[in-house]
């Protein structure tokens, strides 16, 4: 599929001199701090280096206070606390935050719930506060979800257990009557800051406890780690207080991982290599590499039908005190995931030959499918790789549990939630944001559902927004890629949306014969690109996922290519290379 290169508009020429000549950076990373948004040294500094003291007071949070007065109740009367959280990397990261809080204030009367992806569904269910009554459980603190339990919540009140809520989803017309609702997208709440992972929020609680009762912050700066993941993984800005949490999690990461993310990285071969060459952790590891694994275990059904669900099992990874458990519990997670991508790949494959046979939906603005024999686990990304080939909005449906279920992912611009809180009427429930979301319907609104969410997609959409783009920040010379530019160029990380890894563009390079295909089915073009006007500097590169133009490549013909930066690290050795996002022939 052809993208569009669209570059971004440039800094205002005389701020970026400025800060280039203040900064004593290249005029081409001035012009990006700019075009974040970076204007004077000030900001800069505050930009490069993140200070915990950046971070906001805690109890700007609405209802922070009522729910650290019950938390602190619970823990001084020795009171059964459940932590309830979601199944995927988010949700058990912020399970396990809270876990290892309370753990090491010494409170001992202390368990953790996440609902059975397949026989619960997402959120807050009966069988778990039943569950929670028979165990004795007086408090349950959700992380992660709850803000539309109202009626799970009120139910719980009946059987005498309170409820904090605290999540960083959007709000119904209605809160839970819990005991506090911390969520700072709550319409009420005037938090800096809206837009932290669900296990930032849980990390807000805990460093509320701290600046309440006293305890050394230090107790909470260990849990870094866990939010640096869920930031990661839950695809939240990475700006403002998470900019500050994630470049300090990553920093744990690197440094003094529990023990159970260690034996994850362990698998996924980020500790380093027998040359005692060690890599630097990225967010983009968190994202490849790390994440998927501790989705696996909500993703896949893992150990006997009476057991606790998958996700139990990225819990029990992350507040793993022994290493040699941790080992063990990483990998039946890798397991877990090497299952789950064998799944994946046969559910796509499956996916795509049923939109490739039917005519009339291959032509629509979106895609609605549904099949009973699939894994309600693995739709979401069966989803987002649809996207890949179709670039559109695309919901994928199983059937569980008597409901059609599913996953929806959206193009960058369209506003899916929308689009399915459009059709609310037909659904059962639903939740997410603006670029995924979860639903569930009675299977007779199924074919209802595909006609009004295609519908509002044909009404909604632009051509434009159906064009895959490449958005570039600058033009770049090869001969610019000095050992200067990529220090201050990584200074910028760490990266992710609102401050996504720079995209540059060079024209007129060129391969010397050595491109090749690469990987197990081929698909990923590696060459050393030569730039016509500095034909002394040559640079390797990668295009995942593109074989398209590897014989123009190799037969040394112009291509201009657009990347980011990026560094190969090899037997300790560390060398630029650029990960191509796109290549146009030159004609």
């Amino acid at each position: 599929m052809e993208k569009q290169w669209v570059t971004l508009a440039q800094g205002d020429p005389e701020r970026v001199e400025t800060l280039a000549r203040e900064l004593d950076i290249s005029p081409v990373l001035a012009n990006l701090l700019v075009q974040r948004g970076v204007e004077t040294s000030l900001e800069a500094d505050r930009f490069f280096n993140p200070r915990m003291e950046h971070l906001h007071d805690p109890f700007l949070l609405k209802d922070m206070d009522r729910a650290i007065d019950r938390i602190h109740r619970a823990v001084s009367s020795k009171e059964t606390i459940m932590i309830w959280g979601d199944y995927d990397v988010d949700g058990t990261s912020a399970v396990a935050l809270l876990y290892i809080f309370l753990r090491r204030l010494g409170h001992e009367n202390l368990m953790f719930y996440i609902p059975d992806r397949y026989k619960e569904g997402y959120g807050i269910s009966v069988k778990g506060i039943d569950y929670a009554k028979a165990s004795g459980v007086g408090l349950i603190i959700s992380v992660d979800c709850g803000i539309k339990a109202v009626e799970r919540v009120e139910y719980a009140r009946g059987l005498g257990i309170d409820f904090i809520i605290t999540d960083h989803h959007l709000a119904g017309p209605e809160l839970p009557k819990a005991v506090a609702v911390v969520d700072p997208k709550r319409g009420d709440c005037t938090y800096p800051f809206p837009e932290l992972s669900g296990c930032g929020v849980a990390f807000k609680i805990a460093q509320a406890y701290c600046q309440r009762y006293d305890v050394s912050f230090e107790e909470i700066e260990r849990l870094l780690d866990l939010v640096v993941i869920s930031i990661a993984s839950d695809i939240v800005p990475v700006t403002g207080e998470n900019r500050v949490l994630a470049h300090y999690g990553l920093e744990r990461l690197n440094s003094k991982p529990n023990k159970g993310l260690a034996s994850i990285i362990k698998i996924c071969g980020l500790a380093g290599d027998d040359k005692g060459g060690k890599h630097k952790i990225t967010i983009d590891d968190i994202v490849f590499k790390i994440g998927p694994r501790i989705n696996a275990a909500g993703r896949m059904r893992m150990g006997d039908e009476d057991e606790f669900s998958g996700g139990h099992a990225a819990v029990n990874l992350m507040i793993e005190r022994d290493e040699d458990a941790a080992g063990l519990f990483g990998a039946q997670i890798d397991e877990a995931n090497s299952d789950r991508k064998n799944i994946d790949r046969t559910v796509t494959q499956e996916a795509h030959d049923f939109i490739e046979s039917n005519p009339a939906l291959k032509k629509m603005k979106c895609t609605v499918i549904y099949n009973p024999k699939w894994m309600k686990g693995i739709v979401g990304i069966v989803a987002s790789r649809l996207i890949e080939t179709y670039y559109r909005p695309t919901v994928v449906m199983t059937m569980s549990n008597g409901f059609a279920t599913g996953s929806a992912r959206s193009v960058p611009g369209f506003d899916l939630y929308a689009a399915v809180e459009s059709c609310a009427d037909l659904l059962e429930n639903f939740g997410g944001h603006m670029y995924a979301a979860g639903l569930t319907m009675k299977p007779e609104n199924l074919d209802e559902f595909t006609r009004r969410f295609n519908e509002y997609v044909e009404e909604n959409i632009t051509e434009q927004l159906l064009t895959p783009t490449v958005e570039i920040d600058s033009p770049l010379l090869f001969s610019d890629i000095t050992a200067d530019f990529r220090r201050n160029l990584a200074r910028f990380q760490p990266f992710g949306p609102g401050n996504q890894s720079p995209v540059f563009v060079t024209y007129r390079t060129s391969n010397r014969g050595d491109a090749k295909l690469v990987g197990a089915e081929k698909e990923h073009l590696k060459m050393d690109l030569v730039q016509l006007e500095k034909p002394n500097t040559a640079i390797a590169a990668i295009a995942f996922g593109q074989p398209g133009h590897h014989e123009w490549v190799r037969s040394g013909r112009q291509v201009d290519v657009c990347y980011s930066i990026v560094e190969n690290h090899f037997r300790g050795v560390v060398t630029p290379q650029l990960r191509v996002k796109d290549l146009k022939p030159v004609m």
